[in-house]
């Protein structure tokens, strides 16, 4: 690649002829977002925005400082600029309604503002995902109606991936590209073009410390994936980082699956559908990949609550059916 694209040209390249810049603006203003979070996250050593505030999410999870700064600042950026009618945070009990004294846009912006932030005091890296969604009924302001649609209807999706550099990768359904930050230029610049998963995976990724609360289906194919199970198993070798983006990530670039099924406690799991498992199926989806909870497609489940959760599989679509497979003969 010799040519250099700034993430800005290269959604203005991107966009259609009837494109009236809305959405062209808001994927400018995540892009903002990203570098004001990266800067906070690669000074989180020297400055005092590691540890907790002491307050809890509605996840029930305790929040980090860097949690509640990120999610302000999206917040911040993005509702007083007319592009959207609702917002939802895995980090708020509620949708975020667009204050009346600013204009209702046409767009739903749905994000975990920063994945993985058990993570955030060892310097492992983390990440926010974001997902986009019209506007049901353009003549209201924005409802919950507005930000329960299935993934499938997303508009767009991306993460935002904060470690040794800092990557945004998003979809608007015409293939999946990645920008690398440029410190010194302090530009997104294209540097991963119509990504696609590889073939043969390299990688499952998966928690094996839960083995014990696993249903037998879902033990059964991790022994395959590991080789054990049957005569079609595949070789691969087991990643784990614990942060869901920087997992995904690393699949999306060498082939694998993660999963986090259901288990004991958690007959759901603990993947969120509207933050997290949505807006990655959509983008797994467009590299050529699948996205299931392990008996339908991702992209096909309706939320019925702003935090609902589901069993997650995603990857290459080879091995995310064979765990359909397994579940389905262990009739779970």
């Amino acid at each position: 690649m010799t040519a250099i694209h700034t993430i800005e040209r290269f959604i203005f390249d991107e966009q259609p002829d009837t494109a009236h810049g809305d959405f062209t603006n808001l994927l400018y203003d995540i892009a903002l977002a990203a570098k004001l979070i990266a800067y906070k996250t690669n000074r989180a050593g020297l400055v005092d925005i590691l540890g907790r505030v002491g307050a809890t999410n509605i996840q029930g999870e305790v929040q980090q400082k860097l949690d509640v700064f990120a999610d302000e600042m999206i917040v911040r950026i993005c509702d007083h600029t007319g592009r959207l009618c609702a917002m939802a945070s895995e980090e708020r009990e509620d949708i975020i309604r667009i204050p009346k004294e600013y204009k209702k846009g046409s767009y739903v912006l749905v994000f975990d503002p920063l994945d993985g932030s058990s993570n955030i005091d060892v310097n492992v890296s983390i990440g926010t995902i974001f997902g986009i969604y019209r506007c049901i009924d353009w003549h209201l302001r924005g409802r919950v109606e507005d930000v329960l649609q299935p993934p499938r209807k997303l508009v767009a999706a991306g993460y935002i991936l904060f470690g040794a550099s800092t990557m945004m990768v998003y979809s608007t359904g015409s293939g999946v590209h990645g920008f690398t930050l440029d410190l010194e230029l302090g530009e997104f610049l294209l540097s991963h073009q119509n990504m696609r998963l590889p073939d043969p995976p390299a990688y499952y990724s998966v928690n094996h410390a839960y083995f014990e609360n696993w249903p037998p289906a879902v033990q059964a194919y991790a022994r395959w994936l590991q080789g054990q199970n049957g005569d079609d198993a595949p070789t691969l070798s087991s990643r784990y980082i614990g942060s869901l983006v920087a997992d995904f990530h690393r699949n999306l670039l060498r082939g694998g699956v993660f999963f986090y099924p259901a288990e004991k406690g958690k007959p759901n799991g603990k993947i969120r559908l509207l933050y997290e498992a949505g807006p990655l199926a959509f983008l797994i989806d467009q590299a050529g990949g699948y996205a299931s909870d392990g008996h339908r497609p991702i992209l096909d489940i309706v939320p019925s609550d702003l935090h609902q959760r589901v069993p997650f599989y995603i990857g290459n679509r080879a091995l995310v059916e064979k765990a359909e497979y397994f579940l389905r003969q262990g009739n779970y």
